[in-house]
């Protein structure tokens, strides 16, 4: 019995984080286009297509499917929305996959400029989240609000790590945990 509760400490983070980050992502993606993912086509059927995303992949032996954040930095910064488009892009990360020739071919992109285009796009991951606060008019004169945003920030950004034994949770895993633990625990009204 102990093996087991060791083996799900072990795995509930690997669960946790891309569930955060799947959220995160279709509420961000429809800021950015403007329509709401939540709705249509609904949050159950992203999330589903995450889950058998993940199932195909662990099939083939390759990790847990992430949603990549990047990729609304770059539909933001891009102003393309159309599904054909994304749908191009999915097949070809696929074949950059699986032909390992073609993928040798990014390889032959300086180090400099792919550091260059992942400062844009984790910043723009950052604006993109600030403008969704600034929509919703979370009132950031409040203290409780600058600490959970901060705290957030902080984790996320900063790769932070948590862990005891067998259970690790870092990054946007442990960021949004705490800022769903912080919303909850601190007290809502200023003194």
């Amino acid at each position: 019995m102990r093996g087991n509760i060791a083996a799900i400490l072990f795995i509930l983070p690997v669960a946790i984080a891309p569930a955060i980050e799947h959220i995160g992502d279709v509420i961000a993606i429809g800021s950015v286009t403007g329509k709401d993912y939540l709705k249509d086509p609904g949050l159950h059927r992203t999330i589903a297509g995450d889950g058998v995303a993940t199932m195909i992949a662990s099939l083939l032996g390759g990790p847990p499917n992430t949603t990549y954040s990047e990729v609304t930095g770059a539909v933001a910064l891009l102003k393309i929305y159309q599904p054909a488009l994304m749908r191009i892009a999915a097949v070809t990360a696929m074949l950059l996959a699986f032909v390992g020739k073609l993928g040798a071919v990014l390889k032959t992109i300086p180090v400099p400029v792919m550091g260059g285009i992942m400062v844009l796009l984790f910043g723009m991951i950052s604006s993109i989240g600030i403008g969704s606060l600034i929509r919703e008019k979370v009132d950031m004169g409040k203290s409780r609000n600058l600490v959970i945003v901060a705290i957030i920030l902080v984790f996320g950004i900063g790769d932070m790590s948590l862990g005891y034994g067998q259970f690790n949770l870092a990054g946007i895993g442990l960021a949004g945990i705490a800022g769903v633990i912080l919303n909850i625990i601190l007290p809502n009204k200023e003194k």
